[in-house]
């Protein structure tokens, strides 16, 4: 029987990691480390939570069920399924997570010469053709689905974790000032802005996408039994794990203490800029410009392979077409700009969350039930149905005054109670009335 070679395995575990650590995963935690100041580590185990444990739980329970979307949904009903298929392979792909790791490298690799250079008002045609530029070249890696773990597992991944290791060691060892006092919501809900702030790097739906990317890189070597291609995505996807967290502690140290050169400044990108700038100086700069670039660009690559895959799978349309079709919507989509792309996209993602953490959970319960369907479908629609609410408030938008009471609702959470609530009811039901399921 055929295995990975140990260099195999690594540069596996590299590929995964690489295609996580993109955008959000770069620019959030130095912006919560600001905001949080003496709280930053409650802050940041609210975060690990939802930015590096659920990720980690969903490659696992991907990977138990070949890696498929259609596989883990199956208890919904293939409506159902593909239907929340969709919305997370649209939120991963051209909507949020493909722009936005455009806007971040350009924020941080563009826009500080530019400001420095006194040609500000050049701004949006210079994201114009940086963002053309950077989509071709996610264009033509991945119209090559099958080599990425040869040109990203052992070539642009090691970069991008050279790269991070140079940034994170320089947050400990060179902080710019001490740790300042909390702002308002973080004095009294850090745990809960860490939680929430972990939906928005969006890896727990990027780890439902990536699922089918990491386990074709393993078949690309020539491995064929379930059993193996299942421990390899498992091993791939702690590593992954392990890396992520070593990042995020060092740049909520990072953010912690840039308070004294990070006044008014409205993103993590900034925060960061002005973080290197200050410690590296101008060649500094430009050279964890370029890497960022690079990290963010392989997290391009994944995301817009994972979703033209599985596009060109479900409609009738050559898999070279669907990836110049959601590039060319990253790049539209690109141009809004990175503070307008954040407020976008956070009430959104605060709602879609809860099913898609309902969904993995459950499934590795999905024996337990005599017919899944009867206990999946309710409680993935409560959740659902109280994390739209939850997105609204996010959004600064009003909701019923009933909300506010839920358990939990300050932080965000109010259809975790409700989604118990009736996973005990569907469960008694099943019992007393379901139908093994065939």
């Amino acid at each position: 029987m055929k295995e990975l070679k140990f260099g195999d395995i690594l540069a596996l575990g590299f590929m995964t990691f690489a295609l996580f650590v993109g955008a959000g995963n770069i620019i959030l935690p130095p912006f919560i480390g600001l905001h949080a100041g003496h709280n930053v580590w409650f802050a940041a185990i609210g975060f690990l939570i939802t930015g590096v444990s659920l990720p980690v739980i969903t490659i696992v329970a991907m990977a138990r069920v070949g890696g498929t979307m259609a596989a883990l949904t199956h208890p919904i009903g293939k409506i159902a399924g593909t239907l929340l298929a969709v919305v997370c392979y649209l939120s991963i792909g051209p909507l949020f997570a493909g722009p936005r790791t455009a806007t971040v490298s350009f924020e941080i690799g563009i826009f500080p010469f530019l400001k420095e250079g006194g040609l500000l008002q050049y701004e949006n045609y210079a994201l114009f053709a940086y963002s053309l530029v950077y989509f071709i070249l996610v264009i033509g890696v991945s119209f090559y689905p099958a080599k990425l773990l040869d040109s990203v597992g052992h070539v642009l991944a090691p970069l991008k974790i050279l790269a991070l290791s140079i940034l994170g060691v320089a947050a400990f060892l060179y902080p710019v000032g001490d740790v300042v006092p909390a702002t308002q919501a973080y004095e009294t809900g850090a745990f809960t802005q860490g939680f929430i702030n972990g939906y928005l790097t969006m890896d727990t739906l990027a780890s439902l996408a990536f699922g089918v990317v990491i386990i074709n890189a393993i078949r690309s070597r020539g491995i064929e039994s379930t059993r193996l291609v299942a421990r390899y995505a498992i091993i791939a996807g702690l590593i992954a794990g392990i890396g992520l967290t070593l990042v995020y502690i060092s740049l909520f140290k990072l953010g912690s203490n840039s308070a004294a050169i990070s006044v008014g400044l409205d993103n993590g990108a900034k925060v960061l800029q002005a973080y290197v700038n200050y410690t590296f100086g101008e060649f500094g700069a430009i050279f964890l410009a370029i890497l960022i670039g690079i990290a963010c660009l392989v997290t391009a690559i994944g995301v817009t392979t994972a979703c033209s895959t599985y596009f060109a799978n479900l409609l009738p349309i050559p898999y070279r077409l669907v990836v110049l079709v959601v590039a060319t919507v990253s790049f539209i989509v690109s141009n809004i700009g990175l503070t307008q792309l954040l407020a976008i996209s956070g009430p959104i993602l605060v709602a879609i969350y809860p099913p898609c953490i309902v969904l993995v959970l459950m499934s590795f319960f999905k024996s337990f039930w005599r017919n899944p369907m009867y206990v999946f479908a309710p409680v993935m629609l409560v959740s659902f149905f109280f994390g739209v609410f939850d997105g609204l408030k996010e959004a600064k938008l009003s909701v019923p005054d009933f909300i506010s009471t839920l358990p939990l609702a300050d932080a965000s959470l109010a259809w975790l109670i409700p989604s118990i609530v009736v996973l005990v009811l569907a469960t008694v039901w099943d019992v007393l009335y379901g139908k093994v399921s065939s």
